[in-house]
């Protein structure tokens, strides 16, 4: 990875920006045309970016895209339901195989982020136009690289705790928004080989990323969840019919137990 750009695909639902005025003033090129802008402004060369939309053929993640993918960012929020499971399995076997996955915003309900995190993903939320203050509560953490000790989004949805997550492998950002709720804004987890980032950040009615902490916060990302070498990992259950060592005992073994 060090020799050659990290490969990244911005997935994206492209459908707020149909629908709503709001949106396609704010995103006149789509919410993954600004992100991926972000992600290149702050890591340029060591990055190669493209996109896929969720109105493309296999959404566009076809295996071709996937196998050349080393970090696949994800937002998702209407339209949850029509990914189809074909392709959220081909997404987990790939961060299972070490592709890192960032998943933004409302992609806490998406099916892959769901399926990764075995729980019901659920939250509180309010759209109020309140400030939201993130708090870097791991300062020495790659993702924070740049930052100071907070920053401040004037205008964003409310996210609210209890989120239904697992419990973080790292902690990184705590928000605290004006009405008073708090929210884990910032985790990572490793699920097989592969690391996942979620950075609540993003909601489609205002400009969040087009600020420069929430594109570095991306760029920091997409540099800690991109694969690394690592020891062999299969996600078979092969048989191991030759031992390493000699075995002295003897044993019949019943083959019709271990067939599915």
């Amino acid at each position: 990875m060090a020799d050659q750009p990290i490969r990244v695909t911005v997935w994206h639902e492209h459908v707020h920006e149909k629908k709503n005025k709001v949106v396609a003033d704010l995103y006149p090129d789509g919410m993954h045309a600004v992100m991926k802008a972000g992600i290149e402004e702050y890591l340029g060369s060591q990055v190669k970016v493209g996109t896929a939309l969720l109105e493309q053929p296999e959404h566009g993640l076809t295996q071709e895209v996937l196998d050349n993918t080393d970090v696949l960012t994800w937002w998702g929020h209407r339209a949850h339901n029509e990914v189809d499971d074909e392709i959220v399995d081909r997404v987990y076997k790939r961060v299972l195989e070490g592709m890192g996955l960032i998943v933004l915003h409302s992609g806490h309900y998406a099916k892959i982020f769901k399926k990764l995190m075995g729980t019901g993903c659920g939250l509180k939320w309010r759209e109020a136009a309140e400030k939201e203050r993130l708090w870097v509560v791991n300062p020495g953490h790659p993702i924070v690289d740049g930052l100071d000790e907070y920053f401040e989004l004037e205008h964003t949805e409310m996210y609210g705790e209890l989120f239904d997550i697992p419990t973080p492998d790292e902690l990184i950002f705590i928000s605290w928004f004006e009405g008073g709720e708090v929210f884990r804004s910032g985790c990572t987890w490793t699920r097989g080989k592969g690391k996942v980032f979620y950075f609540r950040p993003g909601h489609e009615t205002f400009p969040i990323y087009y600020d420069k902490n929430v594109r570095k916060v991306l760029a920091n990302g997409v540099k800690y969840v991109a694969p690394r070498t690592g020891s062999p990992y299969s996600l078979k259950a092969p048989n191991i019919d030759k031992p390493l060592s000699p075995i002295n005992s003897t044993h019949e073994v019943d083959e019709s137990l271990h067939q599915h």
